[in-house]
């Protein structure tokens, strides 16, 4: 059976919760709608993070983004409810979230939201 899109974020024990180092993913195939015209909006999702005691699991963070395909979002909106999940779900010491979406309207638009723990070294 294939996978179906989930907004459950699955999350791992920190293998190295001792050390600051960051993980990155860029998910380039990300779509969501258009909330005005319904016309899909394609995206490069890049996300870095400094763990704390959690990881996210890879495959949920696939079906997470992959989710958003029928939802209609602003990208200033989706940009920082993606963060707002990843950093409810792993609270993290630092994440960051881009949004890099592809021309619309002739106009190219990056959106970047940030989160640093209290008393975390920020980057």
């Amino acid at each position: 059976m294939p996978s179906r899109s989930s907004k459950k974020l699955e999350v791992f024990p920190n293998p190295c919760s001792k050390r600051d180092y960051e993980i990155r993913f860029e998910c380039p195939e990300f779509t969501c709608l258009c909330p005005r015209t319904g016309q899909p909006d394609f995206a490069t999702i890049r996300i870095v993070y400094t763990p704390d005691k959690l990881c996210v699991e890879l495959k949920s963070l696939k079906l997470y983004l992959w989710s958003f395909r029928s939802e209609g979002a602003f990208h200033e909106a989706v940009t920082n409810l993606i963060l707002d999940d990843l950093v409810r779900a792993v609270n993290p010491r630092h994440m960051e979230i881009e949004g890099d979406f592809y021309v619309r309207g002739g106009i190219h638009t990056v959106v970047k939201a940030s989160h640093h723990k209290a008393g975390s070294r920020k980057k």
